[in-house]
């Protein structure tokens, strides 16, 4: 044989080179050749490039070595590798569970961050740099959770104040009332509050009221929790996003970054549209609260919002609270309150949500519905507020991806 041979080792023996320089590549068990390309093949060129440039991010830096031959597969392999796929699969559920408490937090914070991440590139189209703007967005935030605070414990405190006040005249009033006293006589009610009163009934109410300290401290250490993870995914938004698009194979990276952009923004316009419809409503509660002259109106108003934003059960929640306080006020009042708040859910429900919404995220009211009852089931209150974009979301997968390749079979 005339033709050059290679000197390349190649495993299992020399192989010969064909003419001209050309690389013998192995795949699996037989041998490619490799045509060479001549000085004016610029497009075949530009082609080897492009493929060098995949071939070298597949296998990494380089810094720690080529990777070798994928090991050959056997019976003990397979079953080894299955045993520790369950296994590992049964640690990450403990993990989970476990952690359960911090990965509600995480969600929420996320959910957050994605909901106000519009808001973010809005203020960078009109200039600002990003640290800026993420610092006006979460700044308002916090305006916002401090406004809430305001308005609420105040109020609170007042109230709980004067009955403390009026306490001393409540018990005086009892005893002089003659149909308590019998009472108290007929069933020995002095004798069971001091049977009552020993140390361990005061022993469980002090363990009641540390508590009731540590669920203060435990929400406040929640809340701060919330609002740095969410600074954070705000701050690198952009990069946690390109990076989970990272993860999809390069084939299908544009179409799954088209998806998953749709999916971002349908979640913003939600949160903007919840937002809008919480916001009215409290204004409208504010207004009404002046007019029949109710108690903190503000402070209603700022419950009437915040229980807005609970879909399908929270304006109910918001209307009877205020309501209550209406009939605490005055019968008048209180019926007033009960004939505003049916009038105003029937214009919410069926002229202001659902032009909001089919305009933002586009759900069928029946996925709405249900989505919101497995929500409260799984995750209470965080799982309704996430529900309606959670069905988006998966209502746009199914028509963009699971229908057309249902199609195609």
């Amino acid at each position: 044989m005339t033709g050059p041979m290679s000197d390349t080792p190649t495993g299992h023996g020399d192989t010969p080179a064909g003419p001209a320089g050309d690389a013998p590549t192995r795949h699996g068990g037989g041998v490619t050749r490799t045509a060479e390309v001549g000085p004016g093949d610029v497009a075949v060129g530009g082609d080897r490039e492009d493929h060098r440039s995949a071939e070298s991010t597949a296998l990494g830096s380089g810094r720690f070595g080529r990777p070798g031959r994928p090991l050959r597969r056997s019976s003990f392999l397979v079953g080894f590798t299955g045993a520790l796929g369950v296994l590992l699969a049964y640690t990450v559920f403990l993990g989970i569970r476990n952690a359960d408490g911090i990965l509600v937090l995480v969600v929420i914070a996320l959910f957050l961050a994605v909901g106000l991440n519009p808001a973010v590139v809005r203020l960078r189209r009109w200039g600002l740099p990003h640290g800026l703007a993420v610092t006006v967005v979460v700044l308002t935030l916090i305006l916002l959770i401090v406004a809430g605070l305001v308005a609420l414990v105040p109020p609170v405190l007042t109230q709980t104040g004067q009955f403390i006040d009026q306490l001393p005249s409540y018990v005086e009033e009892l005893r002089r009332n003659r149909t308590v006293n019998d009472l108290v006589v007929r069933y020995d009610v002095m004798q069971r509050v001091q049977e009552l009163a020993n140390a361990d009934t005061v022993g469980r109410a002090l363990g009641g009221v540390l508590g009731g300290a540590q669920l203060i401290f435990g929400t406040i250490f929640r809340v701060l929790t919330v609002l740095v993870l969410t600074i954070y995914f705000l701050a690198y938004f952009d990069r946690l996003r390109d990076l989970g698009y990272a993860l999809v194979p390069r084939s299908r990276r544009q179409r799954v970054s088209l998806i998953g952009d749709e999916i971002l923004a349908k979640v913003g316009a939600y949160m903007v549209g919840a937002l809008s419809i919480a916001v009215l409503a409290g204004a409208s509660t504010f207004v009404f609260a002046l007019v029949v002259e109710l108690p903190y109106p503000f402070a209603l108003a700022v419950v009437v919002a915040v229980t807005d934003l609970i879909p399908q059960i929270g304006a109910t929640l918001g209307a009877v609270i205020v309501s209550l306080v209406g009939f605490a006020t005055g019968l008048p009042i209180g019926i007033a309150c009960a004939v505003f708040f049916v009038l105003y859910q029937q214009v919410e429900n069926y002229l202001i949500y659902p032009k909001i919404m089919r305009r933002s995220v586009q759900v069928n009211e029946v996925a709405a519905l249900l989505a919101a009852l497995l929500g409260v089931a799984l995750m209470g209150v965080v799982g309704a507020l996430i529900a309606i974009p959670v069905v988006a979301a998966l209502q746009l997968i199914l028509r963009e991806v699971v229908l057309p390749r249902q199609e195609r079979r």
